[in-house]
């Protein structure tokens, strides 16, 4: 807590000589970016085009911690320091008032912790998977979304990425189809879905039971249905999977192995305070493999177990999730995930974890003058199934955890940032996160991560 005091002191001083913004942030604590560089679309005008850019910047740095033993897959008990930089462009073009086009290059690089193994909630979501130095550049996003509305009422849209500024209609049935990552349309939540400007964590930025399809990078080719209505939506998506585990190439056999998501969203305002409450469902066909059978087969071969050799054409993997978030106040918000999957199928594209709660809360600066600021603190809470942690205990590898032993318990993380903003478009944010039984394992740690992040955006 000390370190964490001295940061946020460090970061005040910084930044009390800067004045007050013009604007107003949005409600209940989330940063509204889009009132900096964006201009909200005239009424009954529908924006042609739009382009942005972002540059994002993470350092972070761990110290020594508990550690009577280590596997393969294990996070290193030294002192480590990490830092990683993505860099995406934003275009959106209008091919009528109905159809939008989006492209996203991207570049990314850097090096996590211990190669990116060692945690289930690893500690920055700018780094998924990926423990590549050297910037490369890839394709992120490439879709086309198309609208079927009726009735005549429209509401607006800001200027913002991906999202082309003008009015469509509130009721409507939207697919879209391409690449892009499917939590672009699946378990939002207002003050916990993007690491560039909020947490860091990756089971608070997504739920972390839901193993969603993607490459190493995060992104899928797939298209996702909507119906939308004033208070409503319901959406629909399947996406291809990774030929194996953590994979960079997609299984095209998409009849047989795929990602499959469904989602009912419910809108609402309490005391003219809005909220939302969100229920996912997902069923996962990939060729994986089977804890309960590598158990058994290790057993009759005197050997440890490997999930790699149970791997079995079109396994199914199931689960369920809950995104919630309310404003309580014009300037305080509040948010939760759950998140539960079968626990038996092995962890293939996203992370290891099988169950999960976390609950959290986020300020606005406005009390401090800050109004662009964001003050916030979450607590994530993930599990096994017994059958998992068990394989791991027989000393079984995950694709990012395998301490080669196990003593089960819990993992738990705490993350509390400020997000300052230092001039329009470019913030600062330093992020304390404590992590208690790595891995799911109560023989090593805890461990405290500190981060800073630089975010810089900009639009026309």
């Amino acid at each position: 807590m000390a370190r964490l005091t001295a940061l946020l002191l460090t970061l005040a001083l910084c930044c009390v000589a800067q004045q007050p913004p013009e604007n107003p942030p949005a409600k209940g604590g989330e940063i509204p970016r889009q009132e900096e560089n964006k201009t909200p679309a005239e009424p009954e005008t529908n924006e042609r085009w739009n382009l942005f850019w972002q540059a994002t910047s993470i350092g972070q740095y761990h110290g020594t911690f508990h550690s009577p033993y280590e596997g393969p897959d294990s996070l290193q008990d030294y002192s480590e320091r990490a830092v990683s930089l993505t860099t995406t462009l934003f275009f959106g073009l209008r091919l009528d008032d109905n159809t939008q086009f989006y492209f996203n290059p991207e570049v990314a690089g850097g090096r996590g912790f211990s190669n990116v193994d060692g945690l289930a909630n690893f500690p920055n979501g700018e780094l998924p998977r990926v423990a590549s130095v050297t910037p490369k550049p890839y394709l992120a996003r490439l879709y086309v979304q198309h609208d079927f509305g009726w009735g005549d009422e429209r509401e607006s849209f800001d200027s913002e990425e991906n999202q082309l500024g003008g009015e469509r209609p509130v009721n409507r049935y939207t697919i879209a189809v391409g690449r892009f990552s499917v939590t672009d349309f699946f378990d939002n939540n207002r003050y916990t879905h993007d690491p560039r400007t909020q947490f860091m964590g990756w089971a608070i930025m997504y739920n972390g039971t839901w193993d969603y399809p993607a490459d190493t990078r995060g992104y899928t080719w797939g298209w996702v249905h909507e119906l939308h209505t004033k208070n409503w939506s319901w959406r629909y998506g399947s996406a291809a999977e990774p030929k194996v585990a953590n994979g960079e190439k997609f299984d095209r056999r998409i009849f047989r192995d795929r990602g499959d998501m469904f989602e009912a969203e419910r809108r609402y305002e309490i005391r003219k305070h809005s909220g939302a409450i969100r229920a996912l469902g997902f069923l996962l066909h990939t060729d994986s493999g089977s804890y309960q059978e590598a158990l058994k087969m290790g057993e009759e071969t005197h050997t440890t177990p490997d999930v790699i050799k149970t791997r079995q054409v079109g396994r199914l993997k199931y689960g369920m999730g809950v995104s919630f978030d309310q404003e309580l106040t014009s300037d305080i918000g509040v948010f939760s995930r759950l998140g539960w999957n079968d626990g038996k199928t092995e962890s293939f594209a996203f992370t290891a974890m099988d169950r999960l709660a976390t609950g959290g809360v986020s300020v606005t600066g406005t009390r401090w003058h800050r109004h662009f600021d964001t003050a916030a603190t979450e607590l994530t809470v993930g599990g096994l199934s017994a059958v998992h942690a068990q394989y791991l205990a027989a000393g079984g590898l995950d694709f990012l955890i395998g301490d080669g032993r196990l003593n089960y318990g819990p993992e738990y993380v705490w993350e509390t940032y400020y997000s300052a903003r230092l001039l329009p478009g470019f913030f600062a944010t330093i992020d304390e996160q404590r992590i208690a039984n790595p891995a799911y394992n109560q023989d090593r740690g805890p461990l405290w991560v500190s981060s800073i992040r630089l975010h810089i955006e900009m639009g026309k």
